[in-house]
């Protein structure tokens, strides 16, 4: 009963945040012609999201509720910078190269996205794991199904990426850059990292100023290498 309730209180929360997301999209108007970095970014992610509810519907993950909530806990973390950003105030630092240059007219849509997918899986993902876990009473090790399997979601995310924002043809020459560029941050890699963070954390979490220190590196680790990934082509 009790895992009933969890589920019918978890998965809600991933129509909720796919609403917010929908929300976002509707709500951006063109601006001169340039694309909004974080609409390309959100766009991708709610592509993703949509799957992940349909995969937990269709019962594809063995534990439902954690994986819900692992999704949910996963998705705030993203929409908390889109509401800090709306805010005027600062989002966290591995957010903040893609707010800063969301609109710059020489960046293009594929660094817009992989910006966004390294803070989210560099920074985002492992703190979900934690807040997962304080949510359900569990440690890492619980979830790693779960994780793996939404990893292996994340995964289908390159293919789809290389499909839809890479230049076609008749622009080799910035098509050429972008290839070395998408070529040199691996998002399955990124997913491994995520996980020996979380396991880290985990471990540090009797040590409150120590875990702190050691999430804010984090933090400014994944702005670097976000703001490395905006650089622009032209």
């Amino acid at each position: 009963m009790a895992q009933f309730e969890q589920l019918h209180s978890s998965v809600p929360g991933i129509a909720s945040v796919i609403e917010r997301m929908r929300a976002f999209s509707s709500a951006r108007p063109p601006t001169g012609g340039a694309e909004d970095g974080v609409a390309v970014f959100n766009r991708i992610y709610l592509t993703v999201t949509e799957t992940v509810r349909r995969q937990i519907d269709g019962g594809a993950f063995p534990d439902r509720p954690a994986a819900a909530t692992l999704d949910v806990r996963f998705a705030e973390r993203y929409l908390s910078a889109v509401d800090a950003a709306a805010a005027g105030e600062r989002t966290p630092d591995c957010w903040h190269p893609l707010f800063q240059y969301r609109h710059h007219p020489g960046v293009r849509p594929l660094q817009f996205a992989l910006s966004g997918i390294n803070a989210h899986i560099g920074h985002d993902l492992p703190l979900a794991v934690m807040d997962t876990c304080r949510t359900l009473g569990c440690a890492p090790p619980d979830l790693e199904d779960e994780f793996d399997r939404v990893g292996d979601l994340l995964l289908m995310l390159e293919e789809r990426i290389r499909e839809d924002l890479m230049p076609g043809p008749d622009l080799l020459e910035l098509a050429d850059p972008l290839t070395h560029l998408f070529g040199s941050w691996s998002l399955e890699r990124a997913r491994e990292a995520a996980w020996s963070t979380a396991l880290v954390l985990w471990r540090l979490r009797e040590v409150p100023l120590l875990a702190e220190e050691f999430r804010r590196r984090l933090d400014a680790g994944a702005g670097l290498v976000g703001r490395f990934l905006l650089t622009p082509c032209r």
